[in-house]
């Protein structure tokens, strides 16, 4: 079977190459792409080998894919060729993926918003492992496609209120709608306007998902005595100017690591969900009318213009969210 995917062959560079994604074995699915959404954040550190990225080419990039069930492999029950599904896998027409990393998706939802199903796994359990009690500030540092599923997810789990922080005036002014208020942590006055919000201690919540090391300290400095600090974002680069004892260990501060990898992977646990438990959540939320994402595709493409999507995905622009390439 000739197949197209997407390759990373050098760094800054992207192009689509045939290849033979082969049969389902035992406990394995075919599928065929309907749609697959890039993941900026991620997989733009991948192209440009930023720090704490592997440093391999060629690589294969991608993991939120939305398609059809095209074969079954020997032995698998409980899927029909024919039914839409999710899988945590890469940028592709076709492609062979192991039943444990596929999902139904619900007739409620399109595929463009199911689409975005691994984004809102990685920001959710960024979410739960915060542990928001009904009524808490949160703040969500950072407004990119992360940044902004965090924010909502805080809102519908009881934060109260949500502040978003970003430089950036396109990006706030995009996260707007879903936050109580928006602030610029690097303008005169920050601090008071913040103090304003959520009170003079600060918040009990802060979620860093900016990606970059710097933010790291502001979080730190924010966070009210005893607060969580959650570090969602994949932070490239190091920063050296963190002060632990005035920051963290006077205060009481609680530092979480949220990377997507550090949820267990058998049985969901308070705080601790499954992959699978999550991107269940994640596609009856949108089933069900209480999240929408539609208004966070910001650019679409035909799959054949995949290279072209990665060139822009190379340039930083803060109007760039989620990014869909159509392979129907």
């Amino acid at each position: 079977m000739s197949a197209q995917r997407v390759i990373v062959p050098e760094p800054g560079r992207a192009e689509l190459q045939p290849f033979d994604p082969g049969a389902p074995g035992g406990g394995e699915l075919g599928l065929a792409a309907e749609i697959t959404l890039i993941s900026p954040g991620t997989e733009r550190a991948f192209m440009l080998n930023l720090p704490n990225t592997s440093g391999d080419f060629p690589r294969r990039v991608g993991y939120n894919f939305v398609g059809r069930i095209s074969a079954i492999g020997a032995g698998v029950e409980g899927w029909q060729i024919g039914q839409r599904v999710v899988a945590s896998a890469p940028h592709a027409s076709a492609v062979v993926v192991r039943t444990e990393r596929v999902v139904a998706v619900p007739d409620a939802v399109d595929s463009e918003q199911a689409s975005f199903f691994n984004m809102l796994c990685i920001a959710m359990q960024g979410v739960r492992k915060a542990r928001i009690e009904l009524g808490e500030p949160v703040v969500v540092f950072g407004q990119g496609m992360v940044g902004q599923l965090a924010l909502r997810l805080a809102r519908l789990n009881g934060g109260l209120p949500v502040v978003g922080l970003d430089p950036s005036d396109v990006r706030r002014g995009m996260a707007a709608p879903a936050a109580d208020a928006m602030l610029d942590p690097t303008a005169d006055g920050f601090r008071e306007a913040l103090a304003a919000l959520v009170g003079a201690h600060g918040p009990p919540v802060v979620i860093e998902a900016t990606g970059a090391p710097q933010p790291i300290q502001t979080a730190l400095e924010i966070a009210a005595p005893h607060g969580r600090v959650v570090l969602l974002g994949s932070t490239r680069g190091i920063n050296e100017e963190v002060n632990f004892y005035r920051d963290v260990h006077r205060l009481g501060v609680q530092i979480i690591g949220a990377h997507a990898n550090a949820v267990p992977r058998h049985e969901s646990h308070p705080g601790y969900w499954t992959w699978r438990d999550n991107c269940h959540t994640a596609l009856q939320l949108m089933a069900r009318g209480r999240l929408s994402v539609a208004d966070m595709i910001t650019h679409r493409f035909p799959s054949a213009s995949a290279a072209g999507a990665y060139e822009i995905l190379g340039q930083w622009d803060p109007t760039l969210l989620g990014m869909i390439l159509d392979w129907r």
